[in-house]
């Protein structure tokens, strides 16, 4: 049972609905235009937030932690469906602590604190990588629907920081996003399977916690979408509730990011509000 009201009342029965965000985007007062920016459009930009010297360390340490023949069968390295090619890597942060300190060193953690005005733990940190004409595509979703439905997280108040490793073309699979929609909270229908994560994490188009078709067309058609591409170094911050999606790499050239999810302390996880299990430790922290 939740411990609090549910506000975003989402794996409805009925026709799923779009409601206006009740919680605000920027949990203060935003002191730049970056942040006036963010605020309204649901995302931010930096480029170079780390060195060609810590990118090469990551590449380095995403090789070998995908290539260890004790984390062959490991559930937090997620493949892509009938492949050897690697789809995601959950928990890079504790699997790597080269990774880590690169990340603590790219401001990620201050943006974090600024736009959610508190202190922020890690929810959730994991490699997404598109191998040159391999990487599957990423279904349009709002992270916070899953999160909310899966892992109890209360109300939208995280952001995702994705660190650039390789560069990010227009070609080669990179995010999309309909900016603006982060103030509405799109409802999707159908309960949650038991154990769902197992076929959601590599699945391209997953059978709940998706909006319909005629949601994300409308979104589309108020909204816009806006292709976000950047250098080898770069880092895009995005908040949890726009709706967001990226297509297959089919190009010669791999994608590969850090992907690591800031939860404000004052919005700790609880049950999750779709009466399902817990999903594991690795896809949502709580900070002991």
């Amino acid at each position: 049972m939740a411990l609090v009201e549910d506000m975003y009342a989402t794996r409805v029965s009925g026709r799923p609905r779009v409601i206006d965000r009740p919680d605000p985007v920027f949990w203060g007062q935003p002191d730049s235009a970056e942040y006036t920016d963010f605020d309204r459009r649901g995302f931010l930009q930096r480029e170079a937030v780390i060195g060609e010297a810590d990118v090469a360390t990551c590449l380095t340490e995403i090789d070998r932690i995908q290539h260890d023949p004790e984390l062959r069968d490991d559930e937090r390295i997620v493949r892509e469906a009938g492949t050897d090619a690697v789809r995601s890597i959950f928990d890079i942060l504790e699997l790597s602590d080269a990774v880590r300190r690169v990340v603590e060193s790219s401001g990620a953690y201050d943006v974090a604190r600024e736009i959610l005005g508190s202190d922020v733990y890690i929810h959730q940190s994991r490699l997404n990588y598109k191998p040159g004409f391999q990487g599957g595509a990423f279904y349009w979703h709002s992270d916070f629907e899953t999160w909310h439905a899966e892992d109890g997280m209360p109300r939208p108040r995280a952001v995702s920081a994705s660190i650039a490793l390789t560069e990010n073309t227009s070609y080669n699979g990179p995010l999309m996003i309909m900016p603006g929609t982060q103030r509405y909270f799109v409802q999707c229908a159908g309960a949650t399977p038991d154990d769902f994560y197992r076929e959601s994490l590599v699945t391209t188009t997953p059978r709940v916690g998706v909006p319909s078709e005629d949601a994300i067309t409308d979104m589309w058609q108020r909204h816009g979408i806006e292709v976000l591409t950047g250098g080898a170094g770069s880092m895009t911050m995005f908040d949890c509730n726009a709706l967001h999606a990226s297509g297959g790499n089919i190009s010669p050239m791999p994608r590969a990011n850090v992907f690591v999810v800031f939860n404000s302390v004052e919005n700790v996880v609880q049950a999750p509000f779709s009466g399902s299990a817990p999903r594991p430790s690795f896809l949502a922290r709580r900070p002991e």
